[in-house]
């Protein structure tokens, strides 16, 4: 148990980064378009911009811990492997399902019209984080050398973060499929793309890496005051870059390396605060844990209660048009999160106590939902 609760501060991360999230959501759901145009949302904007960010670094950084001293079991492409997969195809399953125009599969093959076929493919968070385990899974399982492992996955970050503007400005419709297209740059609307995106994950498990192997040589705190400092000076860096100071040809460059090294260096600096305040008080903030922990389910859940269309035809999105004020998306946005709290905290003490028992849960209700989507008519 003292093993495990080294990585608490993993889980308090994740647990904030989706405190934010729900923010991010409820405003950009019901606020009205008045206030957008004001200075304070110009600022929230960029702090809920660092959501994304460090949701990818986190998954990468988990996974690698997750996996640690277990490479020889995934070589073996035995039931680690598999078990990892299903995890990865069920992020894959609910990142498309959160893109259904209709939770019915007659009506959408009726209705469906090649728009909302462009907005199923949109590659958004929960596809880029599945592309990213994905990814390092298969090269974890493949490569034998540590060293070499790490240094893959060094090099296809750094290509990942450089190549991006490059990417981006082609159509990749042109050679391949618009589903797979969708995963280059944003042409066709994805929010996030592999390219730079997923640089955020493979940056993740590049620092977990590093990370275990400065806890295997006790030298844990200074490393993480060297995390500390490295997210300093990258958000310096980017912040000076990125202002006015240099001309618009050179910072306009759309996604610009420096774009990417500014927000990692916020999430550098989260992590480190993130494992200062576990070291300083490790009984506080349990409840910001349990919803790092059902982060998944919190993610997939609040959007459904949103933005799905379960109110005669009408999602709250619908309803609320963008006409709210500031007090009011306040409200809605605290009382979302204890709706969250108190559905993560219920999940999580039941798969504590039954841990077998939630598995069957979980793929029961993945079936029915799946059943429901290939009975119903017309929803």
């Amino acid at each position: 148990m003292a093993e495990k609760t080294r990585f608490l501060f993993i889980d308090l991360l994740r647990g904030l980064a989706i405190l934010v999230m729900i923010e991010v959501h409820v405003f950009n759901a019901f606020i009205t378009p008045s206030l957008k145009e004001t200075h304070w949302f110009g600022v929230l904007n960029f702090v809920n911009g660092l959501v994304a960010p460090s949701f990818l670094f986190i998954s990468g950084f988990a996974f690698i811990i997750s996996t640690q001293n277990k490479h020889e079991e995934l070589s073996k492409f035995g039931t680690l492997f598999w078990r990892k997969t299903r995890r990865i195809g069920l992020i894959f399953l609910l990142g498309y399902s959160l893109h259904l125009p209709f939770f019915s599969l007659a009506k959408t093959i009726r209705e469906v019209t090649p728009q909302l076929w462009i907005s199923f493919y949109n590659v958004d968070i929960l596809q880029n984080i599945a592309i990213g385990l994905l990814f390092l899974l298969i090269a974890r399982a493949i490569i034998k050398s540590d060293k070499f492992f790490f240094n893959f996955i060094v090099i296809s970050c750094a290509i990942f973060i450089f190549v991006s503007p490059f990417i981006w400005e082609h159509d990749f419709a042109h050679y391949l499929p618009l589903p797979i297209a969708s995963y280059f740059n944003s042409v066709y609307g994805s929010f996030f793309p592999l390219f730079p995106w997923i640089g955020f994950l493979l940056a993740g498990a590049v620092c977990s890496i590093l990370f275990l192997k400065s806890r295997e040589i006790n030298n844990e705190k200074s490393y993480i005051m060297q995390v500390a400092a490295l997210g300093l000076i990258l958000l310096a860096a980017g912040h000076f870059y990125l202002s006015p100071i240099f001309p618009k040809t050179y910072t306009a460059t759309k996604p610009h390396p420096m774009f990417f090294l500014e927000r990692l260096g916020y999430v550098l600096l989260f992590l480190s605060l993130s494992w200062y305040f576990m070291k300083l008080l490790p009984t506080k903030g349990i409840i910001i844990i349990e919803m790092g922990r059902e982060s998944l389910l919190i993610y997939y859940l609040h959007l459904q209660i949103i933005y799905r269309k379960f109110l005669n035809g009408e999602s709250l999105d619908s309803i609320a048009g963008g006409s709210y004020g500031i007090w009011q998306c306040i409200f809605y946005t605290l009382t979302l999160i204890i709706l969250m709290v108190i559905v993560a905290s219920i999940w999580g003490g039941y798969k504590r106590r039954h841990k077998k028992g939630a598995k069957y849960v979980t793929v029961a209700v993945v079936s029915v939902a799946v059943i429901l989507f290939l009975l119903i008519q017309n929803y």
